[in-house]
């Protein structure tokens, strides 16, 4: 199974660089199942229906998402709707709207395949008092009760390098594959862990290039001197960068045979 995987989708203008870069990647890689993180869908913080739909009819098949996915005031709905395969990260309390975990059928070129999907939060860094994402992988593995050909792909929605890293080894043989999100910031130490598992610290985003991770640039830099506040501002053109991974998991062992990064440049009038 062949899976295409995007990192944070930042804004408009990064909805516009999905919307002009996936064609062309549909076909060269011709995925199985296209994913994308969306928590900085909606101008860069949190989704609405009207963005989901937008990059829904592009083909992307499930989206992911992290502490910010709640930043709009539709957030419950959209978790709860059958219409996106959302989900919202399976550690936060049970009182948050939303799905633990996705399981569904794809049919594949090999035939059909069970693929579970499951989004946590880190917790270095975050103001968030999410529960423990290692121990919120074990009951979930436990509820599931996955078959050995059964897929299991965590988006890993984290800001430490280490708690990343950590997690990919807590995981390693258990899960088909490790991707993590959040910083925007594309890492170069994809592997496959001993155990089978694929691993990616993070995988980047879909956003402006001459910006701050995805924010203008001008904004974060007099945040820095000031040590103020100031409201986050997107741009909506320009260059971008489309940061992703493709995936190739073997169907009768779930395991990952091959990860392969991706960076593409567009131009958005």
């Amino acid at each position: 199974m062949t899976i295409l995987f995007f990192g944070d989708v930042v804004g408009k203008l990064g909805r516009r660089a999905l919307a002009k870069a996936l064609p062309e990647l549909k076909k060269k890689y011709q995925p199985d199942l296209i994913m994308a993180n969306v928590e900085n869908l909606a101008h860069g913080q949190g989704v609405t229906a009207k963005t989901l739909n937008e990059i829904k009819t592009l083909g992307i098949n499930v989206f992911t998402s992290g502490n910010h996915v709640t930043k709009k005031g539709e957030y419950g709905e959209l978790l709860k709707s059958q219409e996106f395969n959302l989900l919202r990260p399976a550690n936060y309390p049970p009182t948050v709207p939303g799905k633990e975990y996705l399981a569904l059928n794809f049919k594949t070129k090999n035939g059909l395949k069970k693929i579970y999907i499951i989004n946590l939060l880190g917790r270095v860094f975050f103001s968030e008092s999410a529960d423990c994402p290692f121990r919120k992988l074990d009951y979930l593995l436990k509820l599931i009760k996955p078959k050995k050909s059964d897929i299991i792909l965590i988006d890993l929605h984290a800001e430490a390098t280490s708690e990343k890293v950590a997690f990919g080894w807590y995981a390693d043989g258990r899960v088909s594959v490790v991707l993590g999100t959040h910083t925007h910031v594309p890492t170069a130490d994809e592997k496959i862990l001993p155990g089978g598992t694929g691993y990616l610290t993070d995988v980047g985003m879909v956003g402006g290039v001459n910006t701050v991770i995805g924010v203008k640039k001008e904004i974060i830099i007099d945040k820095f001197l000031t040590q103020t506040g100031m409201a986050h501002e997107f741009p909506e053109n320009g260059q971008a960068v489309i940061n992703a991974v493709v995936v190739a998991i073997d169907d009768k062992t779930a395991k990952c045979l091959s990860l392969k990064r991706i960076e593409k440049l567009v131009h958005i009038n």
